[in-house]
């Protein structure tokens, strides 16, 4: 496969998630196949070059983010990797100006809305995929959670949820993602969080930006959000949106079938340092 990455410059600005600041994106060609890359033009007194590498990842509690060796931080990552991924960008070079991508409306329509503007080119160099040849698997047992990569011919994920709540129980979803098919079933679906956490994370200075036009809040019956969901499964299919990110810290295209049981950031970053580790 050849290497890919956007064709023109754009801009993108909204809010952060957990800081609420306004933050500016500017994604820019990257022809050097030195793969994504963020460089925090806010900062100007240490390196401010961090490589999207899972030897990078840290603190998956909330969301995915990494830092460089002079802890250089970029947060939430996810939903802009998950969106380089089903356009098969390899290589981008993403000026930011300040610690986090901004959260937008929850989901990544608008990153996908984007990337379309920037349009996409081949590189001359060529990017071997990664491919599964053995089953990889991390659980977390005490805590139920599993995710497993199998040997299969394309990309397919199927995830289950199950949360013990009045409204939000179990829900499964598969599905082998395209760029359309992605756009249609899994770009618009938005992260959620339940009514109950909300003052825990303000309270610890996180989802500060965090609103109901940016979120799914799950009251005990059902969506805050006066409009309600966008799919009845919305939050399988938004997790799902999650791990494809996740997945992509990798930097490659993956031939695997992927199954995930109650998954999250740091179990999905397990996988993929398991998945490393066998290159």
């Amino acid at each position: 496969m050849k290497r890919k990455t956007v064709k023109n410059e754009v801009e993108i600005s909204g809010i952060g998630l957990h800081k609420g600041e306004q933050i500016k994106l500017t994604l820019k060609p990257n022809t050097d196949n030195s793969g994504i890359v963020f460089k925090r033009v806010d900062v100007t007194d240490k390196n401010n070059i961090i490589k999207v590498d899972y030897r990078n990842l840290f603190d998956l509690e909330r969301g995915t983010n990494i830092r460089n060796k002079d802890d250089v931080k970029v947060h939430t990552i996810e939903h802009f990797l998950s969106s380089l991924s089903v356009f098969g960008i390899t290589d981008i070079l993403v000026e930011i100006s300040g610690n986090e991508l901004p959260i937008l409306d929850g989901s990544s329509i608008k990153f996908i809305a984007k990337l379309k503007e920037a349009g996409t080119q081949e590189l001359e160099s060529e990017i071997e995929p990664v491919v599964i040849k053995e089953p990889v698997i991390f659980s977390d047992e005490k805590a139920g959670k599993y995710v497993l990569a199998l040997p299969y011919d394309g990309f397919k994920i199927s995830y289950t949820i199950d949360f013990n709540h009045s409204f939000l129980k179990s829900q499964y979803f598969e599905i082998s993602p395209s760029l359309e098919e992605y756009i249609e079933k899994i770009a618009r679906c938005r992260t959620f969080a339940f009514d109950y956490e909300i003052d825990f994370l303000k309270k610890n200075n996180l989802a500060l930006g965090g609103s109901l036009e940016n979120a799914i809040v799950v009251g005990k019956d059902g969506p805050l959000n006066p409009e309600g969901l966008r799919y009845p499964d919305e939050f399988v299919r938004h997790k799902i949106l999650d791990i494809i990110g996740d997945l992509y810290v990798l930097g490659r295209p993956l031939k695997a079938h992927i199954i995930a049981i109650k998954a999250g950031h740091y179990v999905n970053a397990k996988l993929t340092e398991l998945i490393a580790q066998t290159l």
